[in-house]
């Protein structure tokens, strides 16, 4: 590094004196072109040698004042500088994530503001801005408004950052209380931070990934009856745009803004049903497929062609003297043994067809805090009602984990660390017994599992609900 600083050295001070040396010789040049010949004076008159002098000292002028400017845009190579990369520390992973979060917190209360309008969190806030905002629209007033609001509000900051206290905001401001960092930390407390931070900015970065690919989708016609109605509503805004003033339009546009978002928003957010029928833009949003999601779509197609022609083939190799029960009756027991009798389960229940044999994976239980408890290895099943894990450990089955489907109150994907197996691909279960989400990672076939989890979940809750309306 030494040696390279002394180089870009050299280079800077070898230039210094080739752009010295061009001043000095286009200076001696001017001197020359100024100085008069020593032969005979030539025959003039005095307008010539005004004009030359005239000349002359404009060209000494421009090049006083505009030299330094010309210099400048002579080309020089770019310097590549090398940042230095920070190594891998827990401690700072949870600062950058508290920085983030302080950081977003003006945009995010913005947005909460927004919302509280649209909700009519106060209704004579809501009243008072809704008349101002028609006002301003019909009178031609919007862009005044929206730059008096943003000087008021830097006005407004001006004070804040004077020690004046002043709160605008029309939903309460909550503080939240900031945990001193720990000096000492255990392995475990160490790895449960790395956990919980890295789940954060999981889910942080799902979520813009899943905004920036519906865009994509959107516009490069992955469905087209989509596009489709994109594409017609940009050119019936070009027709418009042509032919109609845009006064007009921007009348039309701003009064039809308003009426969405403080009155229509505000029924469909007290409706869902109309919402889900009626709000086109928010289905368009809804349906919008991400990457993932139409890789799902292609696989599972694919899984129940073959899924058609394995049941198809097995029925036809199947025995004529055996029945369907003793048929899928050898496929419900495990290493231990009968499935029901492991989870403690009536005999009715039996792995699903998907799930004969399991899933391998580890459960993660964030709850505990000992590292015997904390992860555990095994099977996991999924039934018509339950979803039962098998620990591969030999002992009591209490160290099993039977859970009901009907009480998950959240299903979603997880990647825990991408050194297990599957690339660290897991599936978080949330119940209202754990303060947590139970994971279960490490699992290659999780696409599979995930699908079949949540489908079993999304029929027993279709079913409780259908016999809670009867």
């Amino acid at each position: 590094m030494l040696r390279q600083e002394l180089d870009r050295e050299r280079q800077r001070r070898i230039e210094l004196e080739q752009k010295v040396q061009e001043v000095l010789k286009a200076r001696t040049e001017e001197q020359a072109m100024q100085q008069p010949p020593k032969g005979p004076p030539p025959v003039s008159n005095g307008a010539d040698r005004r004009s030359q002098g005239l000349c002359s000292r404009v060209q000494k002028w421009f090049y006083e004042k505009f030299g330094e400017y010309v210099e400048d845009f002579r080309f020089q190579p770019e310097e590549s500088t090398v940042e230095t990369e920070e190594p891998l520390s827990a401690r700072r992973l949870t600062e950058n994530m508290r920085r983030l979060k302080r950081g977003a917190k003006p945009v995010t209360s913005f947005v909460k503001n927004l919302s509280a309008l649209s909700d009519w969190y106060s209704v004579y806030t809501s009243a008072i801005a809704f008349t101002v905002y028609m006002n301003a629209v019909w009178h031609g007033w919007a862009i005044p408004m929206f730059l008096f609001l943003a000087i008021l509000r830097l006005s407004l900051n001006y004070l804040i950052a004077r020690g004046w206290r002043i709160q605008w905001s029309i939903v309460p401001e909550v503080s939240e209380a900031v945990e001193p960092p720990k000096e000492d930390l255990t392995v475990s407390e160490k790895f449960q931070l790395v956990l919980d931070v890295a789940q954060k900015a999981q889910n942080l970065f799902g979520k813009m990934a899943d905004i920036l690919e519906k865009i994509k989708n959107l516009f490069m016609w992955v469905q087209p009856e989509i596009t489709q109605k994109l594409y017609v509503a940009l050119w019936a805004a070009f027709l418009t745009s042509c032919f109609f003033p845009y006064r007009l339009v921007g009348l039309a546009l701003g009064l039809y803004a308003g009426i969405k978002f403080f009155l229509i928003d505000f029924i469909f957010k007290r409706c869902p049903r109309l919402r889900a029928k009626y709000d086109t833009p928010y289905i368009i949003w809804k349906s919008l497929p991400t990457d993932p999601q139409l890789k799902e779509r292609s696989s599972t197609a694919v899984s129940r062609r073959l899924q058609t022609t394995s049941s198809r083939s097995y029925v036809s190799s199947t025995p004529t003297g055996l029945s369907k029960d003793e048929d899928t009756g050898r496929f419900h027991g495990t290493k231990k043994g009968n499935f029901h009798e492991i989870f403690n389960l009536t005999e009715n229940e039996r792995p699903l067809a998907v799930c004969e044999n399991g899933w391998r994976c580890c459960l993660i239980n964030r709850d505990r805090k000992m590292p015997t408890d904390y992860i555990r290895n095994g099977v996991l099943y999924v039934t018509e009602n339950y979803l039962c894990f098998e620990s591969s450990k030999s002992g009591s089955s209490k160290r099993n984990k039977v859970i009901k489907l009907v009480d998950i109150t959240d299903i979603q994907k997880y990647k825990v660390l991408s050194v297990l197996p599957g690339s660290g691909m897991g599936i978080a279960v949330s119940t209202p017994s754990t303060q947590k989400p139970l994971v279960f990672g490490a699992m290659v076939h999780r696409d599979e599992a995930f699908e079949t989890i949540s489908g079993q979940y999304m029929k027993i809750t279709a079913a409780a609900a259908s016999g809670s309306d009867s």
